[in-house]
């Protein structure tokens, strides 16, 4: 999602405060229909990297690697595109949300070129989460935005 589409929204932060450390070619996640979670402070949601890109309601997310447990720090809204950073460093885009375990948990599945564990990213608990809009800039002759990074 761009900010032109929803419009603005204020960045959801957090605290991890459990890294994980394995990964599946098997799990069997399965994408929710909702492209947006809105998310209370203090609730606690799993980080899922994984290399699939298909967004519609009810694909089979397999290929995946834990990265850990987020304790949301602000009220929020989370949407799929959302930037997601850990410790200062992009980690990749959200894809979608798996709801196996709510309402314990949100698995929040975030795209990246190769599923990622917590330590092959050098997490640690109390490491900062962050979630926010991409940033768009003004493409140079002000006709059509493009990303910034």
């Amino acid at each position: 999602m761009t900010p032109g589409e929803d419009g603005a929204k204020r960045a959801v932060y957090g605290r991890l405060v459990k890294v994980l450390t394995h990964r599946r070619d098997d799990r069997g996640m399965t994408l929710e229909g909702f492209a947006s979670r809105c998310v209370r402070r203090g609730e606690v949601h799993e980080l899922v990297t994984t290399d699939h890109t298909e967004t519609a309601t009810g694909a089979r997310i397999d290929r995946v690697g834990f990265l850990g447990f987020v304790e949301v720090g602000c009220a929020g809204v989370i949407d799929r595109g959302d930037e997601v950073w850990a410790d200062g460093n992009l980690v990749g885009t959200v894809l979608g949300f798996d709801a196996c375990h709510f309402p314990n948990h949100y698995n929040i599945l975030i795209s990246v070129p190769e599923p990622l564990t917590g330590p092959q990213l050098g997490l640690a608990p109390e490491v900062e989460v962050r979630f926010g809009q991409r940033v768009q800039m003004p493409h140079p002759t002000g006709n059509h935005p493009t990303p910034s990074g």
